[in-house]
């Protein structure tokens, strides 16, 4: 009898396909079996394998997939190995509320918020004491009394919106027919306005876009940069860490230009010192002689608050006008309260926009429906588990909340894929809506910081554009909402929209 040899290609692969077979069934037996998520719904594939779940984050519709299961599985859904999504009013609380004493936070979970972690932390990815310390420095510049002093900047900016845009209209073959006005692009429009305004809040000085009319180089880098922060995400969940650490690391990498940008402006900020008008950044700067953060620390900062500060307002903004444009009932209602409210552009302030009560339930609406952030931010259970809206999930397993499932589950809303600004108001055929089932700012300590100036911007950008024009939208972007890519936040096309001056 011959001599069998081991090491032969053919006996080697045989053994190779022999282990691999083994360890599939016996990871499968686990996870269908024995893993403490054996009682959560799911489908298979997401159960034993991360597979599904990579696949649809790459192709930029993992919110509507997850919402898909939601649908068929209900409130509560295996999407991987170890994770669960939910869509609940009462997950938003279990997960991500304040917890009584002695009881755990749920940590963030560092397989999202810090897969390159050469990188410093961040008030988002920073671990629960340092982000009560940058909290506590950026607080004042958030507050109502510091936005009352920053509204001569704000206004400032969106008046400048409607100079440009007048010119922008009024330059002849405007890309629109004379009945309804020339076409702008309001995507654009809307970025211009709002990374000046966080530019000049954050760091003391604006982009120059609306000066321009076109972008700074660094905020052509954002959407690139957050698209390739998904797949990044994919990469390390394939277990491709040293490869995402190594681009990471390479200077031609979008997120190091992206970098290379805020360190310069933050260096320019740092150049003006603290003499000048207080801006957001400017707490953190005078502890960092006490703290010790250095450079990259406050940039990861300022970089932070730069694109959570404009990105997020600029979309919620561009879902809200396809929105009054696609209905233009609710556009009349809201477009004849504002012309009722004031007598000249003046009157139009950061103050007397809180009266507009109409204009907050589009704004709700529209963050029911279009949420800025799309996907889900997770967290991680603590040792000795949990229960998360009545269900029990054992510790180490990623929960969140995905909000784009909850705000259009028909378990918490009539009527989820209508357009009904109405709910908001108390009207009866909407009383069984749960209206705390959409957080767009999140709950409990690590809310949103920015919420009442993402409001304020948003109220008075859209009343000072609707005061002053007339708007339809252009046929081009008629499925617009509908042809879109979803990572963490929308990879938004143009949205074209006919402009037309007021004739008073």
């Amino acid at each position: 009898m011959a001599p069998t040899h081991l090491g032969h290609p053919v006996n080697m692969a045989a053994i190779c396909l022999a282990l691999g077979l083994t360890y599939f069934v016996g990871r499968t037996f686990y996870y269908i079996f024995l893993s403490p998520l054996r009682s959560v719904p799911g489908p298979l594939s997401h159960r034993i394998s991360i597979l599904p779940r990579a696949y649809h984050l790459w192709i930029g519709d993992l919110p509507f997939h997850v919402a898909r299961l939601h649908a068929k599985y209900g409130p509560a859904v295996v999407i991987a190995p170890g994770e669960v999504g939910f869509a609940s009013p009462q997950a938003w609380k279990d997960i991500y509320g304040h917890k009584t004493a002695g009881e755990p936070e749920m940590e963030k979970y560092d397989g999202f918020y810090r897969i390159l972690p050469h990188l410093p932390r961040h008030i988002i990815s920073a671990k629960r004491e340092e982000h009560s310390m940058l909290r506590r420095q950026l607080a004042h510049g958030f507050s109502e009394r510091s936005m009352r002093g920053q509204e001569p900047i704000i206004g400032g900016y969106v008046d400048l919106l409607i100079q440009r845009m007048r010119e922008a209209v009024a330059v002849p073959g405007g890309g629109g027919d004379s009945a309804l006005g020339a076409s702008l692009n309001m995507r654009e429009w809307y970025n211009y306005t709002t990374f000046d305004i966080i530019g000049d809040l954050g760091l003391g000085s604006s982009f120059g876009c609306l000066d321009q009319s076109d972008y700074h180089p660094w905020i052509r880098l954002i959407t690139d940069t957050i698209r390739q922060n998904a797949k990044n995400v994919v990469l390390v969940n394939m277990g491709l860490l040293p490869l995402v650490n190594w681009f990471g690391r390479s200077k031609g990498s979008k997120q190091n230009q992206h970098r290379d940008i805020v360190k310069a402006k933050l260096q320019q900020r740092m150049e003006v010192g603290f003499d000048e008008r207080p801006d957001l950044i400017e707490g953190l700067l005078k502890k960092d002689a006490e703290w010790g953060m250095g450079i990259d620390k406050l940039a990861q900062n300022a970089s932070i608050l730069i694109i959570a500060g404009s990105e997020t307002t600029a979309t919620l903004l561009s879902g809200a006008t396809f929105l009054l444009a696609t209905n233009p009932d609710k556009l009349a209602r809201l477009v004849q309260e504002v012309r009722s409210s004031f007598k000249s552009d003046e009157e139009i302030t950061l103050n007397s926009v809180n009266n507009l009560t109409y204009m907050l339930a589009c704004l709700n609406e529209s963050l029911r429906m279009y949420p800025p952030v799309a996907g889900a931010l997770p967290r991680q259970v603590p040792r000795g588990g949990g229960v998360i809206s009545g269900t029990p999930v054992a510790e180490g397993t990623v929960v969140a909340v995905w909000q784009y499932s909850v705000n259009h589950h028909p378990d918490y809303w009539t009527e989820p894929m209508t357009f009904a600004p109405e709910r908001w108001m108390g009207d009866p055929k909407y009383k069984s809506d749960q209206l705390d089932a959409m957080q767009p700012f999140h709950i409990g300590p690590r809310n949103c910081i920015g919420r009442n100036l993402a409001y304020a911007e948003m109220r008075l950008i859209l009343a000072k554009l609707l005061f002053n024009f007339e708007i339809a939208l252009d046929e081009r972007s008629g499925d617009w909402m509908k042809t879109q890519k979803a990572y963490l936040l929308w990879d938004k096309p143009g949205l074209h929209i006919h402009v037309k001056p007021v004739v008073r």
